[in-house]
């Protein structure tokens, strides 16, 4: 009995640690990228590209969002487990699949943003300007249009599971609709509108960790 206490209570401090490595993982992967592999008119012609600092900044952002995966899966699958069976069916099966689909197209995004860096061109020169728009829009169209509009799903089924189960204050279930509408409607126009959802996770994460914090010493004494 006591094992089981411990495991209720340290999963929620597992999981916002985890929230919280992913979200500061995936602002700082959007960041580079966004600086990395610039829009606008230079990015048509393409010309930032060849600035060594820029394609850097690509590299890193690249060798981050792998981690960024990681530590959201694990995230999700704590949380479930933290909700257990009190979850309901039907939000809890769009929660998952929302955060499977969100992994799987950013992960696709970030193949797409490498393979700019692949594309064979000679030493400080632009790559073609067809290889690069292709990239570039592939890049940025599956960041901001698939991977945002998943992860706006994900913060409102989310949103909810904890405002049914009544695990989550008012406000913040409030802040995961708001930024669900944000990311569904306003993340595919306004470039660094997707920097609202590592935001909210980074918030919600903090949350469970202080939660679980102040639930230890009551559980102690049980």
């Amino acid at each position: 009995m006591q094992q089981q206490g411990q495991r209720a209570l340290e999963t929620p401090r597992a999981a916002g640690l985890a929230g919280v490595v992913f979200a500061l993982l995936l602002a700082a992967a959007i960041v580079l990228v966004r600086l990395g592999l610039p829009e606008g008119a230079d990015a048509v012609t393409a010309q930032g590209f060849t600035d060594s600092g820029r394609r850097t900044a690509l590299r890193t952002a690249l060798s981050l969002v792998p981690f960024a995966g990681i530590f959201f899966l694990w995230f999700v699958g704590v949380v479930r487990a933290h909700i257990g069976t009190g979850e309901d069916k039907f939000l809890a099966t769009v929660f998952l699949g929302s955060g499977l689909v969100f992994t799987a197209t950013m992960f696709g995004a970030a193949a797409a943003a490498g393979a700019v860096l692949s594309v064979a061109h000679p030493a400080g020169t632009a790559p073609g300007p067809a290889s690069w728009d292709f990239g570039r829009h592939l890049a940025y169209t599956l960041m901001t249009t698939y991977a945002m509009r998943m992860a706006a799903v994900f913060a409102c089924s989310l949103s909810m599971i904890g405002h049914r189960l009544d695990v989550l204050p008012r406000w913040l279930s409030a802040l995961g609709l708001l930024t669900a509408l944000t990311l569904l409607f306003v993340a595919s126009a306004v470039p660094w509108a997707e920097l609202v959802f590592p935001g909210w996770s980074l918030v919600l994460s903090v949350h469970i960790v202080l939660a679980g914090g102040r639930a230890r010493p009551g559980a102690a004494d049980a």
